[in-house]
């Protein structure tokens, strides 16, 4: 088919039944207020896949063959904004008391994993920021223990028996690769100052590459926030910026699976935008210095 020289009229009729297949394959929802912009993407896409008719690329989409352009499709309908050091009143929360909180309680238990699963990760910033953040953390703690001048060298940057796992997780296969490279331009690294740059980052000609023992700590992986097949135990779960694309029986539902996905005693971490209140009785609320976290409520069997 040639491509279409004027944009297509959708109908009411055509662009519900876009929402309806959006929200029952990851839980987006568009509602009239975001109607131009759902427009604005699926013209696009019919654009690139060279079709005049929302009902030929509709069947596309609902075909065996089409989970491919479908995925594209839900790529483009994601505003994957992300930043390194995002929202630092809610980094200092996690960084001097969430996470020297549970560091303590698993030392104490002679457990020495620590899982902070990154979901709607986008292109990687949020993930290395808190690898850089549990990296300097368990450093300061290292140098706190007696025998701390024994260390060989180069230190580790997670010391054993410390074990450290960063699943970053995303819908968009496009801004997992850009992930997975660690590589990014001066205008992506305007929030990291000089030290962190120093320590976590090699210079390559104008750009920025994390250093192989800070990317060892984040594995990229796709998943998709309607399904139940996601990461475990994790004693953290950063999750920013995502539940807004959602309507409020797709926040509680989603809101259950992070409950069930945390560890006893975990916390949630969501978008300064976004919040838990009203939507469940099983985290409460800790606040500090401009920073919010929910953690988990234990309910008694």
């Amino acid at each position: 088919m040639s491509t279409p020289a004027l944009a297509i009229q959708f109908s009411e009729a055509e662009m519900r039944l876009l929402q309806n297949l959006v929200y029952q394959e990851c839980g987006m929802y568009f509602d009239a207020r975001r109607t131009h912009f759902l427009q604005d993407r699926l013209q696009r896409r019919l654009r690139e896949c060279r079709m005049d008719s929302f009902y030929s690329y509709y069947r596309l989409l609902i075909s065996g063959e089409g989970k491919q352009e479908l995925a594209r499709l839900l790529e483009n309908l994601t505003v994957n904004e992300t930043s390194f050091f995002r929202n630092k009143a809610q980094l200092e929360l996690f960084h001097k008391c969430i996470l020297d909180e549970i560091v303590r309680k698993k030392q104490a238990e002679r457990q020495h994993h620590l899982r902070i699963w990154s979901a709607g990760c986008s292109t990687g910033q949020e993930a290395y920021t808190i690898a850089m953040l549990v990296a300097d953390a368990r450093a300061y703690h290292q140098l706190r223990l007696p025998h701390a001048g024994d260390m060989t060298w180069p230190k580790p940057l997670v010391p054993p028996p410390w074990k450290v796992e960063i699943p970053a997780s995303d819908i968009s296969y496009s801004v997992l690769r850009v992930g997975q490279e660690g590589i990014y331009n001066e205008h992506q690294m305007a929030t990291v100052d000089y030290s962190y740059r120093l320590r976590y980052f090699d210079k390559v000609g104008e750009r920025y590459a994390i250093k192989k023992a800070l990317k060892e700590l984040v594995t990229f992986d796709f998943h998709n926030l309607k399904t139940e097949f996601l990461p475990q135990s994790n004693d953290i779960i950063f999750c920013r910026n995502v539940m807004m694309y959602f309507d409020e029986a797709e926040q509680r539902r989603l809101i259950e699976k992070f409950y069930r996905c945390l560890a006893p005693g975990g916390y949630l971490l969501v978008g300064h935008a976004e919040s838990l209140l009203g939507l469940t009785d099983k985290f409460t609320m800790v606040y500090r210095d401009h920073g919010t976290a929910y953690r988990r409520i234990e309910v008694p069997a």
